[in-house]
């Protein structure tokens, strides 16, 4: 891939940040404590996890949050390990603190995810407003759950005022969310098999399905709609064709932050104006690497680089 520092504006707009704890332990046992083998402390929330990812690959973004209470001080202190620009409107209250819990025997993963404090409108107002003028006429990332206290259309609105200014809306969240938003037509969405099905109500079991549901959404105005169909890969839906993946062989560790990685992965190869089915290995492996981390921890260039080459895209007919 050839060296482009020149790229659009992006922001990554993240209303409910998190500060991630993740416990590693051979196995739960009912009513007795169990001591874990490993910790970790890392900042969370789906555009933190993008931003962090578009930093590994080399491109600069604004990360725009709000925080609350000394969890929210903490968290901005992890974050500035990880990003080089964020702008966190602080509130009252106590930024939530999502829980994962990897057991090794059997293998399993649970995730518990905090609420996050009360957002006023005052504070909303702000973030949004910094959000959008961050974003500029380049790229505007709307990802992840909403707080109490925040209208369920406002990623639509953010949307809308994104198009107003000649920006590009990127939005990856669970309906009603991403319904919203679809009104709007935002120029790339990647909802998971999951997500599709809430959104089209209905099972989609097979390859198939999931094509005919991302193509009536991308004839409806989205430039772009990949769905992440987990260890089955990706697909990818857009005006010159329609894409798919396998997802290559890792060992998975954790699968907090794949999806958000996945995004970053796509962007980068976007702005850089790279064919789509370049475009689809990059969310790939970007995804599939940080799925081989602990915790929250993500991928690295070198990790992403070294999977790429095992990811074969086809075209579907």
């Amino acid at each position: 891939m050839p060296e482009n520092d020149s790229h659009p504006s992006i922001a990554a707009l993240t209303l409910n940040p998190s500060v991630d704890v993740s416990y590693t332990f051979t196995s739960l046992i009912a009513d007795q404590k169990v001591h874990a083998s490993q910790t970790r402390y890392d900042p969370g929330g789906n555009g933190v996890n993008i931003a962090r990812g578009l930093r590994i690959l080399g491109i600069h973004s604004r990360i725009c949050l709000i925080t609350a209470g000394e969890t929210g001080d903490f968290l901005e202190r992890l974050l500035a390990r990880h990003v080089d620009d964020q702008y966190a409107v602080h509130v009252d209250g106590g930024t939530r603190i999502n829980c994962t819990l990897i057991q090794q025997q059997p293998r399993v993963q649970f995730e518990v995810d905090g609420i996050g404090p009360h957002i006023t409108m005052e504070a909303l107002e702000e973030i949004s407003e910094v959000f959008l003028k961050s974003s500029e006429e380049g790229i505007g990332v709307l990802t992840g759950s909403l707080p109490p206290g925040v209208p369920v259309d406002i990623y639509a609105r953010l949307v809308s005022s994104l198009r107003a200014q000649g920006a590009r809306a990127v939005v990856d969240a669970q309906s009603p969310l991403l319904k919203a938003a679809l009104q709007e037509n935002p120029y790339l969405i990647k909802p998971n098999r999951y997500e599709l099905e809430m959104l089209c109500g209905k099972k989609l079991p097979g390859l198939d399905d999931v094509v005919d549901e991302a193509k009536k959404i991308q004839r409806g105005g989205v430039e772009h709609v990949c769905v992440s169909l987990g260890t089955q890969g990706a697909v990818l839906v857009e005006s010159d064709g329609i894409y798919y993946s396998e997802a290559p062989q890792v060992p998975v560790v954790s699968t907090v932050g794949a999806g958000d990685t996945m995004v970053a992965g796509l962007i980068f190869g976007l702005v850089r104006g790279e064919d789509p089915a370049l475009v689809l290995r990059l969310g790939i492996a970007c995804g599939s690497s940080t799925a081989t981390k602990p915790g929250t921890d993500i991928f690295t260039k070198n990790e992403m680089l070294a999977l790429l080459d095992q990811i074969k895209v086809r075209k579907l007919e």
